[in-house]
């Protein structure tokens, strides 16, 4: 089962434990990669995880299949985001070439090892409601919104998942760049546009390294069994 267009997305943040087996975390993704799957592993920085998976499937099966093989491998789940990819409502003039590559992104995106996650909502405040406006006032602040974030081109690539009605928050904001710089100034620029400042409602980030999987495991320290 999976999105009739687009695909789904799964964000896993796990905690090694003392169970935590390398040989089958790397089987797990390896089969879940062998079955079409994508996979971006991060080591973590802060206390909130140690490791993440981004993974993408066009079968929510198959994501619950890999959840269950890394738990089985002994990490242990500390937090989760589910979406799935779109086109927003607001971009509906677009190219089909630039559809494409919002509904089926490839990752991880080479040369852009900095990486950072939160989700995000849109208020509905007695002051200050997002969708109390109408649709031609929301599409020029998105418009607005994103003219900010084309600024940095070439420095910070964004992926952006809904998750409305699967998850806690209405959309899902994934961020790689070059460096971490990029990340930190990409979100203070933009939390200055209107559809931010006025109307934005943000969750905890997350923020790591993206590595090949053998770079995660080593500076996470899971090892053979």
């Amino acid at each position: 089962m999976g999105p009739a267009i687009g695909l789904a997305c799964l964000h896993l943040f796990c905690r090694r434990t003392d169970f935590a087996d390398r040989a089958l975390v790397v089987e797990a993704v390896e089969k879940f990669v062998a079955d079409g799957g994508q996979v971006t592993p991060v080591a973590m920085l802060g206390h909130k995880a140690d490791i993440a998976f981004m993974a993408l499937a066009d079968d929510q099966w198959k994501l619950r299949r890999l959840q269950t093989a890394l738990q089985v491998a002994g990490l242990e789940v500390a937090d989760s985001y589910v979406s799935i990819t779109e086109i927003s409502e607001y971009a509906g003039d677009i190219s089909e070439g630039m559809k494409k590559p919002r509904l089926y992104p490839q990752i991880p995106i080479e040369g852009k090892n900095a990486w950072c996650f939160y989700p995000m909502s849109k208020s509905r405040g007695e002051t200050n409601n997002w969708y109390a406006l109408d649709f031609d006032t929301r599409k020029e602040l998105m418009h607005g919104h994103g003219k900010s974030g084309r600024e940095f081109a070439g420095r910070v690539q964004q992926i952006v998942t809904g998750s409305a009605g699967l998850d806690d928050f209405e959309w899902g904001v994934t961020l790689f760049a070059n460096g971490p710089e990029d990340l930190k100034e990409v979100v203070y620029t933009m939390r200055f546009d209107e559809a931010s400042a006025l109307y934005g409602e943000f969750g905890a980030f997350y923020t790591g390294m993206v590595g090949t999987l053998d770079q995660v495991l080593d500076a996470t320290q899971i090892l053979n069994i």
